[in-house]
């Protein structure tokens, strides 16, 4: 079985993700994380973020049981990912990656922006997980703050709509819903409510 979800920054989709490989015993990927790591590789030796050569010599080195989510989500290293997450061959390298990660048996949960339109278009059940920037915004504020970082509503929430904007009129693999996705906009719900009707869409497609 493999789950694909998609949508755009602090939308859930992660945590989401999490509870729903937990739930139907498969293993996860958060997808993002991948770029992440390149991009954290690149800042930590000083290297240019257009420089896709070194980008995708990091990529083939890239060891998926050793990224630490808590230091790759930082402020700066998700900037950065945003930026190479453009460099078509980068991307190319990551996809082929991440689809070796959801073939192996029994599955996986994989969480993204583009799962359901490029690395898995064949995936069991997809889901497209959105809420409104300013939901959004809202939480990614409370977290940063609930980890004793400063942040500004104000200024998540435009750096969002900036993220938001970048994803989705990039050429290469759009952050976009697949055609047979199911959307779920969470704006209106907590991760419980948003995870009960989850669980009811993969079971129904499963």
């Amino acid at each position: 079985m493999i789950i694909a979800i998609d949508g755009p920054a602090a939308s859930g989709k992660g945590t989401l993700a999490r509870r729903l490989a937990d739930h139907f015993k498969l293993r996860h990927l958060d997808t993002g994380l991948t770029y992440r790591a390149v991009a954290a590789a690149l800042l930590a030796k000083g290297l240019p973020l257009g420089d896709e050569s070194v980008a995708i010599e990091i990529a083939q080195h890239l060891d998926l049981a050793q990224m630490d989510k808590s230091v790759l989500s930082a402020h700066e290293i998700g900037e950065a990912a945003s930026r190479i997450a453009v460099l078509g061959g980068l991307r190319e390298e990551l996809v082929n990656l991440q689809r070796k990660f959801a073939e192996t048996p029994p599955g996986a949960v994989m969480d993204g922006r583009d799962i359901g339109t490029v690395v898995c278009p064949h995936a069991t059940v997809k889901l497209f997980v959105t809420a409104s920037p300013e939901a959004r915004a809202r939480r990614r504020t409370d977290e940063m703050i609930s980890k004793g970082n400063d942040a500004s509503y104000a200024s998540v929430l435009e750096d969002l709509k900036r993220r938001d904007e970048r994803d989705s009129q990039r050429t290469v693999a759009p952050l976009k819903q697949a055609d047979d996705a199911v959307l779920l906009d969470t704006t209106e719900m907590d991760i419980e409510a948003a995870f009960e009707a989850a669980v009811d869409i993969v079971s129904k497609a499963a």
